[in-house]
């Protein structure tokens, strides 16, 4: 039995939560993004338990690579694009669908020979990031379709703001994005967890777009909202990841202690103190502040003190009855991610992103 932090990773909730998404966005086909290790929940095994989903997007080439590797056969989409020759040649090798977002990727692909890849061509409808001005549709289009090394183009944008339901930009991205898709007959795709949770104009194919709609869900995959007013149990969805580490040990602790680095905090009436064996090594943010709930055995019990590299502590109360073992919640069932994030001023992307695999995730079923 392992003491140490370690991520518990739901492969049902992950199946539950893809069909939640497909029901929001009938007729529309699933690129399931899975970057950054899939959220901190494992990229390989997650991609191994979708097989049906229609492509998988990352965001670096050693991600679409190790996929490759990994037996993944589905279109896979590089959301950074090539960056170089030498991507660009792993690129084809490994038969990866490519975004193109700047004018030095089209040079790229024009001066490279002995392939052909489908693009992403991204526009920049407001997000201020990557991605080309619209007015230059039709020039990028026609020399896109002049390239040997293009055997297809497709059309990109990305949401800025979906996450505000009440922000009228999502709107006038979707108003500048439909002035280009409606003279193409290519697929298309718009929508991110939240356009597919919040906008259900956005993640179904649209009137006048003549080629294939595609949603690109992220976070909402990991049973996680978006929004930061709602949790993914609101919107239907399942937690995947269970974040849990261990009691290493349980002692008195009188009034007017102070507890861990620079005593910061200190103790008002005598209780039980519980260390647990979870840190900023594991993932658990330094950020994170006195009050912090924590759930060991049914109840939630506040942090102390601050965050160690190895351990936590937290009150267990002066009639607390834990004892070294017990399991401690971080975040999960009965605790949900988007609630803990809060107490760090965080997003829950972070947390789960952030988790270090200093003990291996296990998966199940």
């Amino acid at each position: 039995m392992s003491f140490g932090a370690r991520a518990l990773i739901r492969l049902g909730a992950l199946k539950h939560n893809l069909d939640v998404i497909r029901s929001l966005a009938p007729g529309s086909r699933v690129m399931a993004v899975i970057k950054a290790n899939a959220y901190g929940h494992g990229m390989v095994a997650v991609a191994q338990h979708l097989p049906d989903v229609d492509a998988f997007a990352v965001a670096r080439i050693h991600e679409a690579i190790c996929l490759r590797e990994n037996g993944i056969t589905v279109p896979i989409v590089l959301l950074s694009g090539a960056l170089d020759s030498e991507e660009l040649r792993a690129a084809m090798q490994w038969q990866l669908e490519l975004v193109v977002h700047c004018s030095e990727q089209i040079e790229l692909l024009d001066s490279i020979s002995g392939g052909a890849l489908p693009v992403w061509l991204k526009f920049d409808t407001g997000m201020n990031r990557l991605g080309f001005a619209p007015r230059d549709a039709t020039d990028l289009l026609q020399r896109l379709h002049s390239i040997a090394g293009v055997s297809e183009v497709r059309l990109m944008t990305h949401l800025s703001s979906a996450d505000e339901l009440e922000n009228s930009s999502t709107d006038e991205q979707l108003r500048c994005f439909r002035s280009i898709a409606e003279k193409f007959s290519g697929a298309v795709s718009i929508a991110n967890s939240p356009g597919i949770l919040g906008w259900p104009s956005v993640a179904v194919p649209q009137p006048g777009f003549a080629g294939e709609c595609w949603i690109r869900p992220g976070i909402a995959l990991f049973g996680i909202s978006p929004f930061a007013d709602r949790t993914g149990l609101d919107l239907g969805l399942q937690p995947v990841m269970q974040f849990e580490a261990r009691l290493i040990a349980v002692k008195p602790l009188p009034k007017g202690a102070r507890v861990g680095y620079r005593g910061t905090y200190e103790n008002a009436t005598p209780t039980t103190l519980g260390i647990i064996s979870a840190g900023y090594g594991d993932g658990y943010t330094r950020q994170f502040r006195d009050g912090t709930p924590v759930l060991i055995n049914g109840r939630r019990v506040p942090l102390v003190g601050k965050v160690s590299m190895d351990m936590i502590a937290v009150d267990l109360g002066p009639s607390g009855t834990d004892a070294v073992g017990d399991i401690a919640t971080l975040w999960g069932d009965g605790l949900a991610v988007e609630e803990v994030a809060s107490w760090a001023n965080a997003i829950p992307y972070e947390l789960v992103c952030g988790i270090m695999n200093r003990e291996a995730s296990e998966v199940v079923d």
